[in-house]
């Protein structure tokens, strides 16, 4: 009787090891994923406060979070290349045209280490031809309206834009 007492205590604590053990595993995890948010939260607030431009921070602010839109144009949704086109209209007085491809034919190539705030930048997606444009910023972060987060600032030093940037540069005056 004794045996059995003392196998089914040894059970009993295997178990709350068992489930301390999985509890620290699944906090370590949830506090890991945290940091590394909370670090591109900062790296990205660190991004708009060094913003030249404060009409460009108060934009970019007025913008965020706006949904992804294909041909809009306003607050309820906007696609790419409408707001590269209300960027440069409302911030720095600049015409372009209205889609990413035909943007990428006015500007002057910059290698990515001379870009300068308002630069724009264009990507390729698709493998072929420019169907992406976003608005550099500084420190390699740039704003752009995404397909699936909306108006956001971004890491340009992520592979995902590394592996698909094709052009960079300042509109020819």
């Amino acid at each position: 009787m004794m045996r059995k007492a003392n196998h089914t205590v040894l059970k009993g604590r295997f178990k709350s090891l068992l489930f301390l053990m999985v509890l620290m595993v699944l906090v370590a995890c949830s506090s890991r994923k945290k940091t590394v948010s909370t670090s591109t939260a900062a790296r990205t607030a660190i991004a708009m406060s060094n913003l030249k431009s404060k009409p460009l921070y108060r934009f970019i602010n007025d913008w965020t979070g706006v949904r992804y839109r294909m041909g809009g144009l306003d607050k309820r949704g906007i696609d790419c290349s409408g707001f590269a086109f209300l960027l440069q209209k409302n911030i720095y007085g600049n015409e372009l045209p209205r889609r990413s491809s035909d943007q990428a034919t006015v500007i002057r190539t910059k290698n990515i280490s001379q870009l300068k705030e308002g630069d724009l930048i264009f990507f390729s997606f698709g493998g072929g031809a420019v169907d992406h444009v976003g608005i550099y910023l500084n420190n390699n972060y740039f704003v752009h309206a995404s397909t699936t987060r909306g108006v956001v600032v971004d890491d340009l030093s992520l592979p995902a834009y590394q592996r698909t940037m094709v052009k960079a540069g300042s509109i020819k005056n």
